[in-house]
C-alpha cells in the first residue's frame, strides 16, 4: 500500500531531530499505551500483520500530525473496534460497559510475563522448492498492491543480490488478510547508488528482507 508510512527514500521533511540522551518514554501514557498494544495480541484477535496494515491506512493528515505512540494507540482502538472487543462508544467515554466482561480479558503479572516471552515461530513447511539460490542477482516487482506489503516503495524495480536464506515463512501479505499463504523468504543486499543513485554512497549497501513473490530473475 503507497501510505504515508512508507517514508524511506523521501526528501523534503527537513532533518530528523536527534535527541541526546532520549529516554524510551517522554510520558507514562506512551508507555501504557505500548504495554497495551503487546498486550492486545493476546486477545487473538489480529496478528502483527494486520497491526502493520492498521498503521497503513491512517490519512497523511493523520500520519503526520500525530506522533508515534498516538499512532499505536488509535490504530489498536481501530483494530479492537473492528473485532468486536470494544465499541466505539467506549473508547470515547473512556471505560469498558460491562467491568465483568473487562475482567474475563485480563492479565495477571505471571500470564503477562509468560505471554510476552512464548517464543514465536513463522517457520512453515513446503513442498515448494526455492526458486533463488544465494548468491543469486534479483529484480524486485514494481507492483503497488491496495494490501499490505513489506516491499518497499524505495527498493521496488531494483536490483539485488540473494544473500541470505530464511526458509518457509508466514507471508506478510496474506496475513494481513487473516489467511496463511507461506512463502520462501531471503536477504537481498541492494547497493546504496541503486537504490538513490548517484547520492547514494558507494560503500554503503542496503539488505531487506524480501519474499519470493516479489523477486523476478533478471
Amino acid at each position: 500500500m503507497d501510505g504515508m508510512h512508507d517514508m524511506g527514500g523521501m526528501s523534503g521533511f527537513g532533518r530528523i531531530p536527534i535527541e541526546q540522551n532520549e529516554p524510551v518514554f517522554h510520558s507514562s501514557w506512551e508507555g501504557r499505551a505500548f504495554a497495551m498494544v503487546l498486550l492486545g495480541f493476546s486477545w487473538r484477535r489480529w496478528n502483527l500483520d494486520q497491526t502493520r496494515s492498521s498503521h497503513e491506512r491512517f490519512t497523511p493528515q493523520q500520519y503526520l500530525s500525530l506522533s508515534y505512540f498516538e499512532r499505536l494507540v488509535t490504530a489498536l482502538a481501530d483494530r479492537a473496534i473492528k473485532a468486536g472487543v470494544i465499541t466505539a462508544d467506549e473508547v470515547k467515554v473512556g471505560h469498558a460497559a460491562s467491568p465483568s466482561q473487562k475482567g474475563s480479558q485480563s492479565l495477571g503479572a505471571a500470564a503477562v510475563s509468560a505471554f510476552l516471552r512464548a517464543p514465536r515461530n513463522y517457520l512453515r513447511a513446503t513442498t515448494a522448492e526455492p526458486r533463488y539460490k544465494v548468491g543469486d542477482t534479483i529484480r524486485t516487482v514494481t507492483d503497488s498492491p491496495e494490501s499490505h506489503t513489506r516491499l518497499p516503495r524505495y527498493a521496488r524495480g531494483r536490483d539485488g543480490v540473494i544473500v541470505l536464506y530464511h526458509g518457509c515463512n508466514v507471508f506478510a501479505d496474506a496475513s494481513a488478510e487473516d489467511r496463511e499463504n507461506p512463502q520462501h523468504l531471503y536477504g537481498v543486499r541492494f547497493a546504496a547508488r541503486e537504490l538513490w543513485g548517484r547520492d547514494g554512497d558507494p560503500k554503503s549497501s542496503v539488505t531487506l528482507d524480501l519474499y519470493e513473490p516479489y523477486l523476478r530473475h533478471v
